[in-house]
């Protein structure tokens, strides 16, 4: 009897070492998926711009900063929301890469006395109706499903770059551009990222704001790296 009882837990012990060894092996295939931000994503803009000296703003570039400070915040809080509801790491790390991205916008507004428009930085609270509204409706499709929650990133992300050409085509400031073009890059980045595994669960994503042949140029190229 003792023997019996000696072999039912080694076969036991075994099964659960096995078990924790295929989880281990799962848990490391799905590490390798995960996108790995670049540290120039995380952009820094009063080293950046440290160097520049103040220029004359018109309407439409301080219009453009305001924007962008809250639109990029927008990203942000998609993103912390959805990877709390899906706990994916993707959401989380892009996160990560997106708060230094309204940081960078916060620097030109402080350069230039341009009163902020995040009052309140908690998640989901935006100053513009149009970006509360926006907010409300991402969060709710990116809610029905991952696959939801990986077209909504790819959309912020297509508008971001959308916006982002707009501005920068519309300015001469040097450190507007530079700020501007550090975040259309990691922009570019984070729809790679999301659109890889979009393709992952045999989908594709259709370009909502900017055209076939640039969202194409941009997945057909491989991750940025640099400033």
């Amino acid at each position: 009897m003792e023997k019996i009882k000696k072999m039912v837990f080694g076969i036991i012990l075994f099964s659960l070492i096995l078990f924790s060894g295929c989880k281990n092996q799962q848990n490391n295939e799905n590490s390798l998926d995960e996108y790995v931000i670049d540290e120039n994503d995380f952009v820094n803009g009063e080293k950046l711009i440290e160097d520049i000296p103040i220029s004359n703003l018109n309407e439409y570039e301080i219009n453009g900063l305001i924007l962008m400070r809250e639109e990029e915040k927008l990203a942000r809080d998609v993103y912390k929301f959805l990877g709390a509801k899906w706990n994916m790491r993707i959401f989380e790390n892009i996160a990560n890469s997106e708060q230094t991205h309204t940081n960078a916008i916060k620097t030109l507004l402080d350069k230039y006395g341009i009163e902020d428009p995040v009052k309140n930085n908690e998640i989901g609270v935006f100053t513009s109706l149009e970006l509360k509204n926006l907010y409300e409706n991402l969060i709710k499709q990116g809610s029905n499903s991952l696959l939801d929650a990986l077209i909504i990133g790819a959309t912020v992300e297509d508008l971001d770059i959308k916006d982002l050409n707009e501005l920068s085509n519309n300015t001469d400031k040097e450190d507007i551009l530079i700020v501007y073009n550090n975040l259309n890059r990691g922009s570019r980045n984070h729809l790679r990222a999301f659109i890889k595994q979009i393709n992952k669960d045999g989908e594709n994503y259709l370009p909502k704001y900017i055209t076939q042949t640039e969202f194409d140029n941009i997945i057909s190229s491989q991750q940025e790296k640099g400033r």
